[in-house]
């Protein structure tokens, strides 16, 4: 049996308070833990359809990239991970447990904010359908991933001006949208209160 908190994986396809990413026009998907292209060098996704966001999530996402596409013709959003179950966390921080890179995972017994399907991880594509280079490729779990280390990383010469006009568009199209950031990935956004979205929504299983 399951806590009213939490929610099995496989009832999050036509459940109504999560929409499917595939419905979103302006949007690209390429789900990086559903293939070998990961710190993990393996699909870790299996066969889970996991291209879902809260709807409240998955609505500002649409509006992030229509407002993209209106101020940057031809640049599209392409997402990397959506919804991350609890079972997938747990497998992902025990690989990297006993590193210094386990800093980079949410704690399961705390519970990654992906894992409510609140959280999503996002580069640009530009007008050919390329991924755009933003200096450090995803999961790339180095300083010069961290927004705070920008400016440092940009004199020292690891980052370049144009690097961080890139990920300048797309933290404006994600916080006008109203998802926010953190410190040490260009490519994660939150969208809500940690603190409130723990203590109030189902964390998928």
């Amino acid at each position: 049996m399951t806590s009213p908190l939490t929610l099995p994986c496989a009832a999050v396809p036509g459940h109504p308070d999560f929409q499917a990413l595939a419905a979103l026009p302006d949007i690209a998907i390429e789900l990086r833990y559903a293939t070998a292209n990961n710190f993990f060098g393996a699909n870790v996704y299996g066969t889970l359809d996991l291209a879902y966001l809260r709807r409240e999530a998955a609505q500002a996402l649409d509006n992030a990239a229509s407002w993209l596409g209106r101020q940057r013709p031809g640049y599209r959003l392409l997402v990397l991970d959506a919804l991350r179950p609890q079972q997938v966390q747990e497998r992902l921080y025990a690989k990297l447990s006993g590193t210094p890179l386990v800093r980079y995972l949410a704690n399961p017994q705390i519970g990654s904010i992906h894992s409510f399907g609140m959280a999503v991880d996002v580069t640009l594509l530009d007008p050919q359908g390329r991924e755009v280079d933003m200096g450090t490729g995803f999961d790339a779990m180095e300083p010069g991933s961290h927004p705070e280390y920008e400016v440092e990383q940009l004199a020292q010469g690891w980052l370049s001006a144009q690097h961080l006009i890139e990920r300048g568009w797309l933290r404006a199209a994600m916080r006008q949208a109203g998802f926010h950031g953190i410190s040490t990935e260009w490519w994660h956004f939150d969208f809500g209160d940690r603190t409130q979205v723990r203590a109030t929504l189902p964390r998928v299983l």
